[in-house]
Formats: C-alpha cells, structure tokens, sequence
C-alpha cells in the first residue's frame, strides 16, 4: 500500500467518522471510520520509514573502505614466485 492509499483510508475514516450520521445495526460506522484512520496513519509511518531508509545515499551509513582481497597461491601450477 502506497502514500496513496493510505491517505485514501484516512480519508474515508474521517469521512465515515464525522461527516455521516448514519446507524447501522451491528455495526458502529464511527468505529469503523477511527479503525481505517489508524491504519492509515500506521500504513503512512510505515511507509515513510522505509522510503526514507532507501533513500539514505550509501556513505551516510558510515565511510568505510572498501574490502580488497589478496590472494597468495604457493603452489607452482599458478606460475613462479619472485
């Protein structure tokens, strides 16, 4: 679920939440509304908190060297050693 999608459910739990006065039986609408409001807002955080991890440019986790590996053959099948 995208940005979109989670301003959408916040959308329509206030909507459901404060713009209706519909009554239903067995079901509370104003409880609806809250549920889909906080799942939104969890849905955005949530969201958010992983775009932004993404978009941290790869130094900003530290300046680390890069790793070299050197290899050091003994076996005279790779060539002489000097």
């Amino acid at each position: 679920m995208g940005i979109g999608g989670c301003i959408i459910l916040i959308a329509a739990g206030g909507i459901l939440t404060f713009a209706t006065d519909w009554h239903t039986k067995g079901v509370n609408l104003d409880l609806v509304g809250l549920i889909m409001m906080a799942v939104g807002v969890i849905g955005l955080a949530a969201y958010v908190s992983i775009f932004k991890r993404r978009a941290l440019p790869p130094t900003s986790q530290g300046d680390v060297p890069p790793v070299v590996e050197e290899r050091y053959y003994s076996d005279e099948r790779y060539g002489p050693r000097y």
